[in-house]
């Protein structure tokens, strides 16, 4: 039986979402007598983050990145809580099964893939609406001879190379090529360009965008909305930020480079958390070990307790070397290993937990679980903390209700 594709890629699309879109009612319980790890979505938490970006954009549209299975959090639980908000434009994937899966979502605002489109996935993706980057010499054609499969016109971005060196069109010839697709049967809404994330260089790159955007407007090649400002920028690169800015984790809350002076800029909130409830409850005698390894031995009696998460579902292995986790309002140290499917912590001389309670080990209600103090102690990024969520984790969406 040949499988289209289409369904191939609505396949596709489901896979790294199996807990939402195709396991069963069991996987997503999330009960109050229930073990397993799950993640917390706050809605608040990106309303706020919305609006704080919107500030610091000076109120220019955001084009949502959500890449990713957006940055962990569920790409189908994610973008319905962020459309409705007048200050999103559109959104942002990487993979075409991402785009597909948002129409699959329901979503209707613009979605731009910001990748190279394979040739059997662009009808489709022209089909479903999806705007495609031209981010190749060849880009406008293949793009034009998928459209006239799909039977409807094709809307696009323009993706530059100013510097980064890993996609779009190198600046210092892209001249002739934007004039070539000025030509085609197509629509630009957009043209854009990614930072190093090198304070100095990034202006040089800034230069570059900007004069290359006036020497092809001057030529008569419409370029739409142009953007280039990620989280980075949208806190410390006021000038990159256009016409539009393009943030991905500040929008779930996580500072992007230096928690502690862009905290001061502008307060973000942790849109998810990451929990568990305890599973076991014992006191160590002086000398006894913990988890593989041994690397920690009690040095006096001490209390434990064993949580069902690990490595598999997002907590890092360094967490080790000075992560904390939170349960009942006290913050306590990861010691041993952390495995795949378990972290302990030490509670201390007293009992100060029980089999049942919840544990935190990421999000926003103290400063020991944020992501960043999360990634900071365990010698990680920030952007790992988040992407590498299982995204098989059961997703509750928080009611205030």
């Amino acid at each position: 039986m040949s499988i289209s594709r289409r369904k191939l890629l609505a396949g596709a699309a489901a896979a790294p979402f199996l807990a939402q879109l195709g396991a069963p009612a069991f996987a997503q319980r999330v009960d109050a007598d229930r073990f397993d790890p799950w993640l917390e979505i706050d809605p608040a938490a990106f309303e706020h983050n919305v609006a704080t970006i919107s500030r610091l954009a000076g109120g220019r549209p955001i084009l949502a990145v959500i890449k990713n299975n957006a940055y962990g959090l569920g790409l189908t639980e994610v973008a319905p809580l962020l459309e409705p908000m007048t200050a999103i434009a559109g959104f942002a994937v990487v993979k075409a099964a991402e785009a597909i899966a948002l129409r699959d979502a329901g979503i209707r605002k613009p979605i731009l893939l910001m990748s190279l489109f394979a040739d059997a996935d662009g009808p489709e993706l022209i089909r479903r609406g999806i705007e495609l980057s031209l981010c190749t010499d060849d880009s406008g054609r293949r793009m034009v001879q998928a459209a006239a499969k799909a039977r409807k016109r094709a809307h696009a971005h323009i993706y530059l190379d100013t510097g980064m060196s890993r996609m779009g069109i190198p600046y210092h010839r892209a001249l002739p090529v934007l004039q070539s697709f000025a030509e085609l049967d197509l629509t630009v809404h957009g043209t854009f360009m990614g930072f190093t994330e090198e304070s100095e260089f990034d202006r040089v790159q800034l230069t570059r965008f900007r004069d290359l955007s006036k020497k092809a407007t001057d030529a008569g090649v419409e370029l739409g909305t142009l953007h280039a400002a990620s989280s980075h920028a949208v806190f410390g690169f006021k000038e990159a930020h256009l016409d539009m800015v393009r943030p991905g984790i500040a929008l779930f809350g996580a500072y992007p480079s230096d928690a502690e002076a862009e905290s001061a800029i502008a307060h973000l909130e942790p849109a998810m958390r990451l929990k568990a409830r305890i599973v076991r409850v014992e006191r160590l005698r002086k000398g006894d070990s913990v988890s593989y390894g041994r690397n920690y031995i009690a040095e006096r009696a001490t209390w434990i307790a064993t949580i069902p998460a690990g490595h598999t579902d997002g907590l890092p292995r360094k967490a080790v070397e000075g992560s904390r986790v939170l349960v009942n309002g006290n913050t306590y140290p990861v010691i041993g290993a952390v495995s795949a499917s378990h972290t302990i912590i030490e509670l201390g001389e007293e009992k100060t937990a029980s089999i049942g309670d919840e544990a935190i080990l990421m999000g926003p209600d103290h400063a020991d679980v944020h992501p960043n103090a999360l990634a900071s102690a365990s010698g990680t990024s920030v952007y790992d903390r988040l992407m590498h969520l299982n995204p098989l984790l059961p997703k509750v969406v928080k009611s205030d209700v």
